[in-house]
C-alpha cells in the first residue's frame, strides 16, 4: 500500500513516531531501493527508548498490512482487470502493465481516501514534522543506514513538497505513476500517454472501485499486531 493507506491504519495513533514507523520502510526504499532492514533482529537496542519502540511498532504493522493487502483477492483481482485496461496506453513504452497496475491500484486507493475524507492528510504531515529526530537518527544508525544525512535531506523534501495532497485530483495521478516507472525503465512520455492513462484511471475508479472500503475493513479485521 502507499503512504496514505498505511496512515489510515494509524490515524488514531497518539505517537508521531508510530505513524512514522508505518511509513518508514517505504521512505527508506525511496532513498535507496537496495535498502533491506530487519529491525526485529535489533529489538534490544531499538526498544531501549520508548519512542524507538513506537517506530518499530509502526514498522511491524506496515509489514503486516502490506502482506495482507498483496495477498488479498481485492488486490489480485483489481491488478488483473486494470492491467488489461492499461496495456493499450503503454503501447510503445517499456513499462510492464502489471507493474503499472500494481502502483495504480495503490494510488487510486489513496485518492479515494482523500475524496471520501477518510483520512486527514494535514494530520499525517503534522505527525511527520513532530517526530523526535534524535531518536529517529539513532534508530536509523542502529539499523545500519549508511547515509543518515541523505535520508534526512530526502525527508525534509518529502515534508516540504507535500505532494500527497495532489492525489485528491485524479488528473494528477498519471504523472507520479510514470515517474515511479522511470526508476526502473528509461523512456519519455507524451501528453497523449498521460491523458490516456488518466482516462483509464478515471473510468476504472467510477466503474470498478465502488468497493474500495472493503479492503480496509478486511485488513483491519485481520491485523494481529497491536490490533
Amino acid at each position: 500500500m502507499n503512504f496514505l493507506s498505511h496512515f489510515y491504519f494509524e490515524r488514531y495513533a497518539t505517537q508521531s513516531e508510530r505513524v512514522l514507523g508505518s511509513l518508514l520502510p517505504d521512505l527508506l526504499k525511496n532513498v535507496d531501493k537496495s535498502y533491506v532492514f530487519h529491525p526485529q533482529r535489533q529489538e534490544e537496542e531499538l526498544f531501549a527508548h520508548p519512542l524507538g519502540m513506537a517506530i518499530s511498532e509502526g514498522w511491524y504493522r506496515h509489514v503486516e498490512v502490506d502482506k495482507l493487502f498483496h495477498s488479498s483477492e481485492f488486490f489480485l483481482n483489481h491488478c488483473h482487470v486494470l492491467r488489461k485496461q492499461i496495456e493499450p496506453v503503454l503501447e510503445g513504452l517499456p513499462i510492464r502493465a502489471s507493474f503499472m497496475a500494481h502502483i495504480a491500484v495503490e494510488l487510486l486507493l489513496d485518492h479515494l481516501l482523500i475524496e471520501h475524507e477518510l483520512v486527514n492528510v494535514s494530520r499525517l504531515y503534522e505527525h511527520l514534522e513532530q517526530v523526535n529526530r534524535t531518536v529517529l537518527r539513532n534508530y536509523l544508525e542502529t539499523l545500519g543506514v549508511a547515509d543518515t544525512p541523505g535520508f534526512f535531506q530526502f525527508y525534509d523534501q518529502f515534508l516540504a513538497h507535500r505532494y500527497i495532497f495532489e492525489y485528491k485530483d485524479i488528473n494528477q495521478i498519471a504523472r507520479p505513476l510514470f515517474n515511479i516507472s522511470k526508476r526502473v525503465w528509461d523512456f519519455q512520455t507524451t501528453a497523449a500517454h498521460r491523458e490516456g492513462l488518466t482516462a483509464v484511471l478515471t473510468r476504472y475508479k467510477l466503474t470498478e472501485m465502488h468497493n474500495f472500503k472493503d479492503i480496509y475493513v478486511y485488513i483491519q479485521d485481520n491485523l494481529t499486531y497491536l490490533s
